[in-house]
């Protein structure tokens, strides 16, 4: 699997390099599938538990920028000119989501 060429390959304006969206969502089926085995000690289940949620979180920053620009193509109508726009953005809002997320479930567990 080498690395990504061109933007055509990457999902979302993803940084060069970063494996395309489809790739990325694979990999993470593959490692449910292998943590919903039950097969995996502990501390092998725990890694890939953690590559799982940043594989989610490579994910939803990459919908969250298709989703942008979907909506930014349907605001402009037949006047839209593709652009590039800043994705930094698109991952502090999917950072700060997450952050959100798993300090709500936290409270939740009270």
């Amino acid at each position: 699997m080498g690395a990504a060429t061109g933007d055509a390959g990457t999902a979302g304006g993803a940084a060069p390099g970063a494996p395309p969206f489809e790739q990325t969502l694979a990999q993470l089926e593959a490692l449910v599938r292998r943590l919903e085995s039950g097969e995996l000690p502990l501390d092998e289940a725990l890694r890939a538990f953690e590559q799982g949620v940043r594989l989610t979180r490579e994910c939803q920053t990459a919908l969250s920028a298709a989703q942008q620009k979907v909506q930014l193509l349907l605001q402009r109508g037949e006047t839209a000119i593709l652009e590039d726009f800043d994705t930094a953005s698109v991952e502090r809002v999917s950072v700060t989501t997450a952050a959100t997320f798993h300090s709500t479930d936290a409270s939740d567990a009270d």
